[in-house]
């Protein structure tokens, strides 16, 4: 399967990179563009690349996702957000490859009632609501494949974290490090989404030629202070973490207080694929350890 890609310089595409490299080199021919290689809003350029590699899949591992910036820059965000992805769209149904796409958790509204009204989570078509300009161009986004395209893949994920690029995981343990005392938001609920896990099923997803919608997280429910302490706490950094409100932090774009997302479908589909939350993040630390 020749696979094009965009976006490998993030903490998904390098992942992506990695796996495959681990893989049987017959399954995946993969040629792996960095923004500087080939930016996604840079259409003629797009269009040139993917005509002349024919690929069967392309996997666009790139996006706005500065959330707090979104809000001030607004028009960048819309277009590789939005246009750009409905370029990619159309040209997945003139070219005829299949289109994987990453999404969020953020095209919902996350209150604290719906915590309460699905503890499992949002599953896929429950009605997006998104509260900032972030999880709006990601949601028109996802509209834009759908309106356009009959072969995509779209996977929603929340709070990601991997061994490369920047993430809660990395930032809690460079911090840990270089303070006696933290404070983590403890009213915000969700899980996270570790990224050698994102590329497994998302592999698993491909090869059973699955189309639509998804969501993958791992298991449990946690704020993002349980997260911190446990990270602390399996690293053994010694650091006080006190349990604060959101409105403890100003930040540009309001964030959701519930981002759980429901896994029954891929579940049902692929099996017990889904980790719990710890045993991803024991993973990961371990994979840090070792770079």
């Amino acid at each position: 399967m020749k696979v094009v890609l965009l976006g490998a310089s993030g903490q998904l595409g390098r992942e992506w990179q990695d796996f495959i490299e681990r893989q049987d080199e017959d399954e995946f021919n993969l040629l792996a563009y960095t923004s500087d290689d080939l930016d996604i809003t840079h259409y003629q350029q797009v269009s040139d690349e993917l005509r002349k590699q024919k690929p069967d899949l392309v996997v666009n591992c790139a996006a706005y996702t500065d959330v707090d910036g979104a809000e001030d820059h607004r028009k960048l965000a819309q277009k590789v957000n939005v246009e750009a992805v409905l370029y990619l769209a159309e040209l997945s149904q003139e070219l005829e490859f299949k289109l994987l796409h990453y999404s969020t958790d953020y095209v919902f509204p996350g209150s604290k009632l719906d915590r309460r009204a699905m503890p499992e989570g949002y599953p896929e078509d429950y009605p997006a609501d998104p509260i900032n300009w972030y999880g709006r161009t990601k949601w028109e986004g996802e509209q834009a494949i759908r309106n356009t395209s009959s072969n995509y893949l779209i996977l929603r994920l929340s709070w990601v974290c991997g061994q490369y690029g920047s993430n809660f995981v990395k930032t809690m343990l460079e911090l840990g490090r270089e303070r006696d005392k933290l404070q983590v938001v403890n009213d915000q609920w969700g899980s996270p989404s570790f990224t050698t896990d994102i590329v497994r099923n998302s592999i698993a997803l491909i090869n059973a030629e699955a189309t639509g919608t998804y969501h993958y997280t791992s298991k449990g429910l946690i704020s993002w202070y349980d997260f911190a302490e446990k990270i602390f706490t399996l690293s053994d950094i010694n650091v006080e973490v006190e349990s604060v409100d959101s409105d403890t932090f100003s930040t540009k774009a309001p964030r959701p207080h519930f981002s759980k997302l429901n896994t029954r479908k891929i579940t049902a589909e692929l099996g017990e694929v889904v980790d719990d939350w710890e045993e991803g993040l024991i993973a990961l630390l371990e994979q840090l350890k070792k770079r």
